[in-house]
């Protein structure tokens, strides 16, 4: 039985069906974990989305700030922005299943047997897994009842950039989520930045990526993230990362986790935005 993490397919679900067949994926033994964004940006978010859910628990993804932006397009009552693709969704006759599969993804998938935690961008270096784990379900709450589309009205924003314990109410979740699906670089006290996404090396001065703060919490936990385009395939720093931009005509890839050491596999993709 082979365990797989897959990196952001964002709606570009021939690639994906090209790396499934690369990799010898059989429903039946193997699992797949994806980092998020299932949707958007390519062509068709409804089958990528229709066809991990009915891989059921053979299948773990989490949410990506892509997943939330098309739940908080609903609950808005928005348009599409010109660059959004998932209007296939929102007018699909299962569309109601589809939003309500995608709003009861976690936001952190924690696997004591492989040893690994899956989330889409990162961990505020103030965290340690078991706190993530537990602060993630706040939103996952707040996502799954009643008061999910006053949250995801009031989702967007830079601000609180920093943790604190005693945060609370909308900034406290709001916080919770961009540090789980928006984050990159920091700042050595931990503060998030939102202005550098390039490669590690490209930031200015004195930011660091997310895994390479001295102080992070959760060092010494193994964690497979996406979400970073520009970093491509990662394996140092306690970390996997596993978004090689499948979306800009570059890879999609797949790392094998349950080998040591991990071996990632890629398939080349044509480019759905330019």
């Amino acid at each position: 039985m082979a365990l797989y993490a897959i990196g952001d397919v964002q709606g570009c679900y021939d690639s994906l069906q090209q790396l499934l067949d690369r990799i010898r994926f059989n429903p039946g033994h193997d699992r797949l974990w994806f980092t998020g964004d299932l949707v958007n940006r390519g062509p068709r978010s409804a089958d990528v989305v229709r066809f991990v859910a009915g891989l059921g628990d053979r299948a773990v993804a989490v949410l990506g700030n892509h997943d939330l932006h098309l739940l908080a397009s609903v609950a808005t009552g928005s348009s599409p922005a010109p660059e959004d693709t998932f209007n296939d969704i929102l007018f699909a006759s299962d569309s109601e299943y589809l939003l309500s599969w995608i709003a009861s993804r976690p936001l952190i998938h924690r696997d004591p047997p492989s040893g690994y935690a899956l989330v889409h961008a990162g961990l505020l270096a103030q965290w340690s897994v078991d706190d993530a784990v537990r602060l993630a379900g706040e939103v996952e709450a707040i996502l799954r009842g009643t008061k999910s589309g006053e949250f995801l009205k009031h989702m967007y924003g830079d601000f609180p950039d920093c943790w604190n314990d005693g945060i609370s109410g909308m900034d406290r979740w709001r916080l919770i989520v961009n540090g789980f699906t928006r984050l990159r670089f920091c700042y050595p006290d931990g503060r998030m930045d939102f202005c550098c996404n390039g490669p590690p090396g490209s930031q200015s001065h004195p930011v660091l990526p997310w895994f390479q703060i001295p102080a992070r919490r959760s060092r010494g936990e193994r964690i497979v993230f996406g979400h970073w385009s520009l970093l491509g395939c990662w394996n140092a720093d306690g970390v996997i990362g596993v978004d090689t931009g499948c979306l800009w005509g570059r890879q999609l890839t797949a790392v094998r986790l349950d080998v040591e050491p991990p071996e990632f596999v890629s398939v080349p993709c044509p480019a759905s935005r330019k």
